[in-house]
């Protein structure tokens, strides 16, 4: 990618995450949602071999609405411009695929990952679990550039947020917002439940304010499931850090619950599932400091 074409992309993507923040921190809670952007670069998209459509299969489309309610209750929310298909955040820095790149790595990319073995690295290969997103090879170049230009400030932002929370309130608990399609895309497997909570198996989040929120989700006529087939990505893994009151909790939803997942357009079920989160998150708030606080701290 010549600097012609990064400056480019960096005006197309001006600015290229938000945060809404409210008037005043009233709760102990940080909302992010890193994979909601719909802004696709036409350099991109030039070097795509797959139509702006197929690519919005991997986007967690409107997810950002759906909680834009967050700022009314006194929460920031940040959520990305840019797609997950050009660089996804929910990763470590250079989980970065060999077979992406015409040039050798560096010698501090992580090759070998699970997410980069299939496909689903910090620049994606592919989408829809097959779909090859690139017509030729990409230069590591180009890769280092979109993680110094967007990852890294993306990644600062979302841990001053934390910072910010947690010195105003003793803890923070950021609830990192996702979307899923309804059905698996390997054959043989059921549908999906209406949500999944993704905790990393106990270890990102305290277990009593998981089953809190499952109970919330699970008393408005949801289906949910935790930890399978979502425990929570690098996010939820990085920052979550029970021990020194901070959490994170993954949230998955399904998308059939609002939008038609073939033209990507909201359904009719969209304002009720946004009134229905907005519940849920109010319904979480009063036990929050009890449950999120580590006990020897407490006492």
């Amino acid at each position: 990618m010549s600097l012609t074409e990064a400056e480019a992309i960096e005006t197309e993507l001006a600015p290229p995450f938000s945060v809404a923040r409210p008037g005043e921190l009233k709760v102990p809670l940080v909302f992010n949602s890193p994979h909601s952007g719909r802004i696709y670069p036409k350099a991109f998209l030039a070097a795509s071999r797959l139509d702006p459509h197929t690519l919005r299969r991997s986007e967690d489309a409107f997810v950002e609405e759906l909680f834009a309610f967050v700022t009314d209750l006194g929460a920031p929310l940040l959520h990305a411009h840019f797609p997950r298909a050009y660089l996804d955040v929910n990763r470590e820095p250079y989980e970065l695929d060999p077979a992406l790149f015409s040039d050798g790595l560096p010698h501090y990319a992580n090759t070998q990952s699970v997410r980069v073995v299939g496909g689903l690295g910090t620049i994606a290969r592919i989408v829809s679990e097959s779909d090859e997103i690139y017509r030729e090879p990409l230069a590591v170049k180009a890769a280092l550039e979109r993680i110094n230009r967007l990852y890294t400030p993306y990644h600062d932002t979302l841990a001053a947020l934390l910072l910010e929370t947690q010195r105003e309130f003793g803890l923070a608990v950021l609830i990192d917002c996702h979307s899923m399609p309804s059905s698996p895309v390997a054959e043989g497997d059921a549908g999906r439940p209406d949500f999944v909570l993704g905790d990393r198996f106990g270890t990102s989040c305290s277990g009593e304010l998981t089953r809190l929120a499952a109970d919330q989700i699970a008393t408005l006529g949801y289906a949910v499931a935790l930890n399978k087939p979502y425990a929570g990505g690098y996010i939820t893994e990085h920052y979550g850090r029970p021990h020194k009151a901070q959490h994170v909790l993954q949230i998955e939803i399904n998308r059939s619950l609002y939008m038609d997942e073939t033209s990507f357009e909201k359904s009719a079920g969209f304002d009720r599932l946004r009134a229905d989160l907005e519940t849920m998150v109010r319904g979480l708030v009063p036990d929050i400091p009890r449950l999120a606080i580590p006990r020897a701290a407490a006492e």
